[in-house]
């Protein structure tokens, strides 16, 4: 019996022995093979000067991605989203503690710094109150009464998968706020949780466009009367790329995106920079209210803040016109990137970011009179409580965010969202890696995510003694200057008084 073993095991011996030669064999037959390949190229000076070894300048590079994320940067130091900022996205998705010890690591002195000036008599819990639902398009057939000051920012079925709008859609509508579609149409996906939702307009026309790329009023009357539909957003810009439209890589235009943008499928999905029937503020005004006649419902737009002459010559014409022909809203977005792909140029060095931008549009709007008129809408990196309440105190309606709420849905920022190799399953059509987002799961944490930001919020504003959140103002805040002292926001960005005598709504 033991010779038997023996024989067995030495036959076993013999096998792996071949198998370890001929892998052997392989290998060196392939780093020949790549040895050749890489001194016979001209494209890349490493691995023509090192061949084979240079292919790990490469795995390095990508790797340092992750590496820089979880071993070397500080909890404060990371772009665009440093971990401190992460960690609370995900504790406050995942409805767990959000305390911390031993103090803060934030610096407070640095340039630009942002603190609240609490109360020496603080809100009360029993005298605190919910913030109230907000008019949106008072000339409207259909106005909306939008109940959340915070809401999900623009992002397209497309850009991302079809469960993370799914688990978007479900946990907007179980926490009260809307979902908007992003300029890649209106999907079954955004209406799969019955919440109510905004529908973007690009320059492409997605989902409401014709044959020449032009608006669709048929299709646009079919999407409008859709009863969880309630504003339609046209979009000039986006922080990520203004001046430049979306980018979808065909990789990811499946059929089913190909059928609801009504585009070829397989092929890349590049919108104008544009919209071309859009050259001025007149004819701008001309499509909003067009979009408004034949949809009923209120109608703004979303664009990133270059030039206050904009602004002021947009409030002319509605004067010439009358208060019923202005956007029922603008959306402010912030000009440092975004969740989708974008040239880095752009949001680099393109735009003026949220904290210049938004006080500029809220200050013309007031002294032109019309701050009561529109309402502002504002996003930009709002992942914190502290961006949200920031926004409210300058005065804006309402505060989105996108890239916070893919972190709801387990986002890592591995910078991959351009390449459908998202190892999450948030910007990916790969089957496999959309097997990992778990809908129902993702969609509580959504609404937790929702719900413990806004709660955090309130906090701040019973800290200032305040009963709720828009009751913050620009004078509950304070700004570090260069000088490494503070100085009141509200002198920073003075309250502003209306010029211009307008009509009652």
């Amino acid at each position: 019996m033991e010779s038997g073993f023996m024989a067995f095991a030495k036959t076993v011996l013999n096998w792996i022995g071949l198998f370890f030669v001929l892998g052997l064999s392989i290998l060196i037959v392939i780093i020949a093979v790549v040895y050749i390949i890489d001194k016979t190229q001209k494209k890349q000076a490493i691995r023509r000067n090192f061949p084979v070894i240079g292919h790990f300048r490469y795995w390095f590079e990508h790797l340092g991605e992750f590496f820089r994320q979880y071993f070397f940067a500080m909890d404060r130091e990371e772009m665009p989203f440093n971990r401190a900022e992460r960690n609370w996205a995900y504790r406050a998705a995942k409805d767990v503690s959000r305390t911390l010890a031993f103090g803060s690591t934030r610096n407070l002195t640095s340039t630009g710094t942002v603190m609240f000036l609490n109360d020496q008599f603080p809100t009360l819990e029993k005298n605190a109150v919910e913030s109230q639902p907000v008019l949106i398009g008072p000339y409207c057939r259909t106005p909306y009464l939008a109940k959340s000051f915070f809401n999900i920012s623009g992002m397209s079925y497309g850009s991302l998968s079809k469960v993370a709008v799914q688990a978007l859609a479900k946990g907007a509508a179980k926490a009260g706020c809307w979902i908007n579609t992003g300029e890649g149409g209106l999907s079954p996906h955004h209406l799969s949780g019955g919440g109510d939702v905004v529908f973007q307009i690009g320059t492409a026309k997605y989902g409401v466009r014709n044959g020449d790329g032009g608006l669709d009023d048929d299709r646009l009357k079919e999407v409008s009367s859709h009863p969880q539909v309630k504003m339609i957003e046209l979009k000039l810009a986006q922080g990520a790329k203004p001046g430049k439209g979306g980018i979808l890589p065909g990789r990811k235009v499946t059929e089913e995106i190909a059928q609801i943008r009504h585009i070829p499928a397989g092929e890349d999905s590049i919108s104008p920079n544009g919209h071309p029937e859009i050259d001025n503020v007149s004819d701008l005004l001309d499509m909003i209210n067009h979009i408004r006649d034949i949809s009923g419902k209120p109608v703004g737009f979303k664009t990133v803040i270059g030039t206050d002459a904009f602004l002021f010559d947009l409030c002319e014409e509605i004067h010439r016109r009358g208060p019923e022909s202005a956007p029922d809203f603008i959306t402010i977005d912030s000009a440092d990137g975004g969740s989708g792909a974008a040239p880095q140029p752009l949001f680099d060095y393109v735009g003026l970011t949220i904290k210049e931008s938004l006080p500029i549009v809220l200050n013309v709007l007031q002294k032109q009179g019309l701050r009561d008129r529109i309402k502002v809408i504002c996003s930009g990196k709002m992942i914190n409580p502290s961006g949200v309440a920031w926004a409210l105190a300058m005065g804006a309606d309402f505060a989105l965010s996108a890239r916070g709420f893919m972190f709801a849905l387990g986002c890592i920022q591995a910078l991959q969202c351009n390449k459908n190799t998202c190892p999450t399953g948030v910007t990916t059509h790969d089957p496999d890696l959309q097997k990992g987002l778990v809908v129902p799961d993702k969609a509580e944490r959504v609404y937790h995510y929702h719900k413990n930001l806004v709660k955090a919020v309130g906090m701040i504003a019973h800290s200032c003694g305040v009963a709720e959140p828009r009751g913050l103002k620009r004078h509950h805040v304070r700004v570090v200057t260069e000088t490494g002292l503070s100085t009141p926001l509200n002198k920073i960005h003075p309250y502003q008084e209306n010029s211009i005598p307008t009509r009652k709504l």
